[in-house]
């Protein structure tokens, strides 16, 4: 993958002048996309262990007791180490995010990236991984975290930068104290919203009066059924404290034509936001 225009960087290298054999393990990746890509019949234990080796689907690759335990370690820590014999297509939604960050966390990457990891789970479902993420972010031996989502709801503990993004534009970025602000995210998803904390929790939603609606042109008022009509992505990215500078745009080059917004988390303790 390269820029349309200009250059882009990850953990100090250049895309287009770097061996990407060599920089793929040096990143987990959990998505949909990657999620796709993982045969039904693959054992879950295997989906993790090859992330080793930053592939997908086990063929004739060695592995050391020392790669087994780990890969049970991780799936442990996710709470899906029962799951380890069976095969990934039996797992529910829920079970599949999380093997799938244990797989990210396999070859022990400088930078994670995940990509709506909640998507598509239940309210517990959602909360369990939030609080997983969560206690992830705040270890100091973790790797810098970059997640993408559509909802504040899950932002986990621990992230505390953020970055939002409208139709490929940064709209504002800096620590989530000061710039997750209700003027903020109401620009970048083209809707007022009222914004709340709680704790180190956040929880968005619209201003029931809809007053002061920034963007007269919102997609829903072309269409009467209130669908979406693609006019770019409406995406907000949040940063955890340390993401190294290779991870400081991940979520620029978001380019899905959706109306809801996106949240990208990274993080990295003792990061200072340049």
């Amino acid at each position: 993958m390269h820029p349309t225009s200009g250059s882009a960087s990850i953990l100090g290298e250049t895309l287009g002048a770097v061996d990407v054999f060599e920089l793929r393990p040096r990143i987990g990746i959990a998505s949909a996309a990657t999620a796709e890509r993982v045969p039904l019949s693959e054992r879950v234990r295997d989906v993790v262990l090859t992330a080793t080796y930053a592939v997908i689907g086990r063929w004739r690759e060695s592995y050391d007791e020392l790669d087994e335990e780990r890969a049970d370690e991780l799936l442990g820590t996710l709470g899906v180490a029962h799951l380890a014999d069976r095969t990934f297509g039996t797992l529910s939604e829920g079970e599949r995010k999380r093997v799938q960050i244990a797989r990210a966390l396999m070859a022990d990457p400088e930078l994670m990236l995940l990509d709506e990891p909640a998507a598509g789970l239940d309210l517990g479902g959602r909360e369990d991984l939030v609080r997983r993420l969560g206690e992830l972010a705040q270890d100091v031996m973790s790797p810098a975290l970059v997640l993408v989502t559509h909802h504040v709801e899950e932002i986990p503990p621990g992230f505390t930068d953020v970055l939002l993004l409208r139709d490929g534009m940064v709209v504002a970025a800096g620590p989530l104290e000061l710039t997750l602000t209700e003027d903020n995210l109401s620009e970048t998803f083209g809707l007022p919203l009222v914004l709340e904390q709680h704790g180190e929790r956040y929880a968005a939603r619209a201003r029931p009066d809809g007053s002061d609606r920034p963007r007269a042109d919102h997609p829903h008022d072309d269409d009467p059924r209130g669908e979406p009509q693609g006019r770019g992505g409406r995406h907000t990215s949040v940063r955890a404290a340390g993401a190294p500078r290779g991870a400081r745009r991940a979520g620029d080059e978001e380019s899905r034509t959706t109306w809801s917004g996106s949240l990208t988390t990274a993080g990295w303790p003792g990061w200072d936001w340049p």
